[in-house]
């Protein structure tokens, strides 16, 4: 499961920047669970063919992290805005609120 969720926020932030025929394999294996098989059959290519194009995205997605950190600083600023969430729960003020407030949407945005 992890490694699916991990696979999912790679393509989130990376995933434009595969062609459309990897993204629609890819999707198709990570976010739609089709076999090597179906995937196969419906793009009209072998499984192998398809296991070594979802492998080869994974790397790409991969690439692309270690040499952007996107995902990273997405996570730490999240845990960020969390820890603010939590502090202004501590204080009783108007200004404190409003803070608790804002951390709120943006981690809904996030």
């Amino acid at each position: 499961m992890e490694k699916i969720f991990e696979q999912g926020l790679l393509y989130d932030f990376y995933g434009e920047l595969l062609t459309e025929h990897q993204r629609s394999i890819y999707e198709d294996a990570v976010f739609n669970d089709m076999s090597l098989g179906e995937i196969a059959e419906e793009h009209g290519i072998s499984r192998q063919g398809v296991h070594d194009l979802i492998k080869r995205c994974d790397k790409i997605l991969s690439e692309y992290e270690s040499k952007l950190h996107l995902v990273e600083r997405f996570a730490k600023a999240k845990e960020k805005l969390g820890a603010i969430e939590a502090l202004t729960k501590m204080e009783d003020s108007e200004c404190m609120e409003s803070i608790r407030l804002l951390a709120q949407e943006l981690l809904a945005e996030l």
